[in-house]
């Protein structure tokens, strides 16, 4: 009897432990999935909306019920969807995409053998050198994020997931910092004309320019170290920023993006224009140089490009107070404007390398070595009167 009871009471238990470890099992899957999806949510949370040029964000989304019938396949979604809605604005940001490739690496090609191959080495033509391979550089790998954009995943691999962000980013600091040199050398050049002529050479300017280089790929290191590639549920893989593992590493790259990339350089840029303008508000050279005014489109052009995406960025920092939405819109657009940058600068030489009357009559190749000739010629005029002033000063005393 005794023997029996303990069988019976055996197979009750064993019959329960059958009932309770499916419940337990499915409580453990449940607790899992729900660690899972903390994790890449927070990943989400701390990702860039804009991952540069086609990249996509994912909404990690999932709802569930407190029910006792619940089942995750049902109830819970994790699901992967393109911030670029597939409607329409994909479709658009990739046709324009095309065209900036298109625009910017035949143009930038063009600059690039003019002012290396058939111009005369000068310090001018190092600046514009410098800023066509700069631009001609993202410019030639842009496929892969329209591609990227066209099939909404990643398969290029790690390396070129950060290469191709960190490409883009020593196109801003190089372009921005090379803008500040261009700047600071024209304000010199004015202000202390004898001094430039005597001193300013192809030598030390090129290694100027290596030195901006070497400054903006110090720059974009962060892209190197938090830019990852990861594969989502749905199998497709993205190339995303990974700021999981430190929590305010985002918000520092941001704001240290903005202030060297943007509000220093800004400061600077104004301050030396704003000497250079007092300086020959007197002088008609001010008001005709064609260079000044060339420079002076290549700044401007550069800012309003950039300010778009600054902005985004830094109110995606705090993309909680925001529409999601909104701020997808803007960063796309702020992404588009910021790679327009790279081919506004030949279409400039060429609309601004001679007068209006003249522009039907000259080759495109001939304008855009007469804008890039130019800020030689002048510079050099001006230097020359202003030596000749000086040496008749000098007698007089």
């Amino acid at each position: 009897m005794h023997a029996v009871s303990k069988t019976s009471k055996r197979k009750q238990s064993s019959s329960v432990g059958a009932q309770l470890r499916p419940n337990q099992r499915q409580e453990e899957t449940e607790a899992e999935y729900l660690r899972l999806s903390k994790r890449m949510k927070n990943s989400a949370d701390n990702e860039d909306f804009f991952d540069i040029m086609g990249d996509l964000d994912y909404d990690y989304s999932y709802n569930y019920t407190e029910s006792d019938n619940f089942t995750i396949h049902e109830e819970r979604s994790f699901q992967h969807k393109p911030t670029c809605m597939k409607e329409g604005m994909c479709v658009s940001l990739t046709v324009i995409n095309v065209v900036i490739f298109l625009l910017g690496f035949f143009g930038n090609m063009l600059v690039i053998w003019i002012s290396g191959f058939k111009m005369r080495k000068t310090v001018n033509t190092t600046w514009y050198l410098s800023l066509a391979i700069s631009d001609f550089l993202f410019c030639a790998f842009l496929p892969l994020n329209i591609a990227n954009m066209v099939m909404e995943e990643w398969i290029f691999g790690l390396f070129m997931c950060k290469f191709t962000s960190v490409l883009m980013f020593i196109n801003m600091f190089s372009s921005i910092f090379l803008l500040v040199v261009i700047s600071m050398d024209r304000c010199v050049s004015v202000v202390f004309p004898v001094w430039a002529q005597n001193h300013r050479s192809v030598q030390k300017a090129s290694a100027v320019v290596v030195f901006a280089w070497l400054l903006a790929i110090g720059m974009s290191v962060p892209s190197m170290i938090f830019r990852d590639v990861r594969n989502g549920i749905d199998g497709r893989q993205t190339c995303f920023n990974n700021y999981t593992t430190k929590q305010h590493s985002h918000k520092s790259v941001a704001l240290t993006r903005f202030v060297a990339g943007f509000v220093v350089p800004f400061i600077v840029i104004i301050f030396c224009y704003s000497i250079i303008i007092i300086k020959l508000q007197n002088n008609r050279m001010t008001k005709s140089s064609k260079p000044f005014k060339v420079m002076t489109s290549l700044i401007v052009a550069f800012f309003i490009c950039w300010l778009p995406y600054h902005v985004f960025v830094l109110l995606e920092l705090d993309h909680h107070s925001h529409d999601r939405y909104t701020l997808i819109t803007g960063l796309h657009v702020g992404s588009i404007l910021a790679s327009a940058n790279s081919f506004l600068n030949p279409l400039l030489y060429v609309f601004m390398g001679n007068d209006f009357k003249q522009r039907f009559k000259s080759s495109v190749l001939s304008k855009m070595e007469n804008a890039m000739a130019d800020e030689g010629r002048t510079t050099s005029r001006y230097l020359s009167r202003s030596s000749s002033m000086d040496g008749r000063a000098s007698t007089h005393i």
